[in-house]
Parts: C-alpha cells; sequence; structure tokens
C-alpha cells in the first residue's frame, strides 16, 4: 500500500469500542479520495476474546488489513514542548516518518507536545487536552481530529479552543485522548521546553 491510512480501535474482551467514531473518520477519508462504496469496519474486526486489544486497520481505496496487538499502556509524565510550523497529519495515514522525526527529539520526556504557529496541536499520539476555570479546553486546530476526541465534544466534555504556547502554565490538569486510553488524566505532568 503507498498511500494508506490506519484505524486504531480498542477491543477489550471482544467487545469493539466506539466503532461509529472511527466508520464515521474512514468515511470521510474515503470520501475526499473520491471514494462513496464504503465498506462496513465492523465486518473486518474480530478481536480475541481475552484481554485489551489495538485492532490496527490499514486501508486504501481497494482494501483493509487488519492486525491485532496486545496492548500495554505507556506511562506518560513529561511532555517535551517542540515547534513545528510545517507538520501536516490531517488524516490519520500509515506514514508516521514526520511525526517519529520530530518523536526523536523528546530527549528525557516520555512523548512531545507539538506546537505549530505557536499553537498547541497533539502529542505524538494523542490529542490533548488541558484543565483551567472548570473547563478542559482541546486544541481546535489538532494535527489530528482523532475519534475520542470528536466523541467528548459531541459530549459537552471538552471545549474547543485556540491555546497558545505561553499558556501552558496557567492549567492545573492535563489528560491525554485516543481510542486506547480514552480520556486519560495524568497524575503528574511537566513540559520541558
Amino acid at each position: 500500500m503507498n498511500s494508506s491510512y490506519i484505524e486504531t480501535i480498542k477491543a477489550v474482551d471482544g467487545e469493539i469500542f466506539y466503532i461509529e467514531y472511527h466508520q464515521k473518520r474512514y468515511e470521510d477519508v474515503m470520501r475526499s479520495l473520491g471514494v462513496d462504496d464504503f465498506a462496513n469496519l465492523s465486518d473486518f474486526i474480530d478481536p480475541p476474546k481475552w484481554g485489551i486489544y489495538r485492532c490496527r486497520l490499514v486501508y486504501d481505496e481497494k482494501s483493509i488489513e487488519v492486525t491485532y496487538h496486545e496492548y500495554k499502556k505507556r506511562e506518560i509524565c513529561s511532555l517535551k514542548v517542540i515547534f513545528d510550523n510545517t507538520i501536516e497529519y490531517s488524516k490519520k495515514y500509515s506514514n508516521r516518518d514526520k511525526i517519529d522525526s520530530l518523536f526523536s527529539q523528546k530527549d528525557d520526556a516520555d512523548d512531545i507536545l507539538i506546537i505549530k504557529n505557536l499553537l498547541l496541536t497533539d502529542t505524538s499520539i494523542a490529542n490533548i487536552a488541558l484543565y483551567r476555570d472548570g473547563v478542559w479546553l482541546t486544541p481546535k486546530n489538532p494535527l489530528l481530529k482523532g475519534t475520542t476526541r470528536a466523541r467528548l465534544l459531541d459530549e459537552g466534555r471538552i471545549v474547543e479552543a485556540d491555546i497558545k504556547v505561553q499558556e501552558l502554565r496557567s492549567f492545573s490538569q492535563v489528560a491525554l485522548l485516543n481510542a486506547m486510553i480514552d480520556f486519560d488524566i495524568l497524575e503528574r505532568f511537566d513540559f520541558l521546553i
């Protein structure tokens, strides 16, 4: 597959989580490629019946391949602030070379926080939300509009905002959002500049 895309879907003891959000994003990608005949993703997924798995769907206009990977959560307590005004990742491409290149600059941090045009976007693996004045804010223009982010916006649990890098220290809590960790409030966190 030359230009391929991925969906990462959580499954626990054979149960698939929030497939409708993944289906919508898959359909949006296919529409952008000029395809309007969609597969039903749930027809391709048959996860193991025991344990927590990351169902990885790699697809293009013609095919869908699924692999299953036992999931172990990565502990994240520190985020290295990385600036890149040119990065583009509006679809969940299987090619993550640019993100991997930025991630290699993390030094001793657990992950990176990518800043584009002085605004927060995402970490290397998750959308982000920050808590201040009784509200969880998430960047209005993330690199990737994740499925968990979309669901939490629909539920009214988070609110979009432009978050400037200089505001980072004004937040009392940080949460990471993706299909595998859902809405994960970090017990402790540090931003490394």
